[in-house]
């Protein structure tokens, strides 16, 4: 009777014997904590960062084989849905914008220019600004923009002013103003059909989503409205997209949102604005870390 009462105060005192003990992982999930957690990095490693990120997109977009013959088979199959649908508006926008020649050439440059300005300019006013965002804002571009590198190879588009016999005007060829990679003496540094999806249309509308929703200025926040907005109509008065090239950037977009909201558990204008300490875990016989 004695041992048996001895055995059962045993078994109840004794602890579990897991594969792995809880003083194990405290270690590793402190890591993950840490690493999930919004940081504003080092100015001269973000700044590096993007420019390889950038660099690394151009080259495999540019590297993608350009298919040609089915590119333009792509975009007669798209300008036929277009037209079944009732919305094959690009050739009317196209030719009416490009008989206004202040108008169209201010869309060539805006197509040029803003694409990079805009989006620069917002990372480095959320890296100052809305640090504790910054990160996750930023994975969602990266991821938007990964993920469009699988549409470029998986479809490849050619531009409506590139197509055969439908009479696009190539805005930037026409009025001799540089305003696409893809046009006159730059063409063969880009590939001339990767139109879908559009990252014009992706990378905007990022911006004003991202402006929209963490702004504070009701200026500001109409101008992230409209500037996705004026986005598509200059991609398409230039004849570089069809409207269906910006549904696919848009999509991007959400895949990139999906990353960001599964690493971070909360979308990025859901964070806390600044930068706030990590408690990890307690680790085996030791108070609580803290983590920066």
């Amino acid at each position: 009777m004695g041992e048996t009462t001895v055995k059962s105060l045993e078994s109840r005192t004794a602890a579990p014997s897991p594969m792995v003990s809880r003083a194990e992982l405290a270690p590793e999930r402190g890591g993950l904590l840490k690493l999930r957690a919004p940081r504003r990095p080092r100015i001269w490693v973000e700044i590096l960062l993007i420019a390889v990120s950038y660099f690394t997109y151009s080259l495999i977009r540019n590297g993608v084989p350009e298919q040609k013959a089915q590119a333009l088979r792509n975009a007669d199959w798209i300008w036929e849905v277009e037209k079944a649908l009732g919305t094959a508006f690009e050739q009317t926008v196209n030719h009416t914008v490009n008989s206004v020649t202040w108008l169209i050439v201010t869309m060539n440059y805006y197509y040029a220019t803003l694409h990079f300005v805009v989006t620069l300019g917002l990372l480095v006013w959320l890296y100052r600004r809305h640090p504790g965002r910054y990160a996750p804002t930023r994975l969602v571009l990266f991821a938007t923009t990964g993920i469009a590198l699988v549409g470029y190879y998986m479809y490849p588009l050619a531009p409506p002013r590139l197509m055969s016999g439908q009479h696009f005007i190539d805005t930037v060829r026409v009025h001799d103003t540089w305003g696409s990679m893809a046009s006159g003496d730059l063409k063969q540094m880009s590939n001339q059909y990767a139109a879908m999806p559009s990252m014009h249309m992706g990378w905007s509308l990022w911006c004003g989503l991202t402006i929209v929703a963490v702004a504070s200025a009701p200026w500001a926040k109409i101008l992230g409205l409209l500037y996705p907005a004026l986005t598509l109509v200059v991609i398409v008065a230039t004849a570089n997209h069809f409207w269906m090239d910006a549904v696919g950037g848009l999509i991007c977009l959400g895949f990139g949102y999906a990353v960001s909201y599964v690493w971070y558990g909360a979308l990025p204008h859901r964070l806390p604005r600044d930068v706030v300490p990590v408690v990890g875990m307690r680790s085996a016989g030791g108070p609580p870390r803290t983590e920066f």
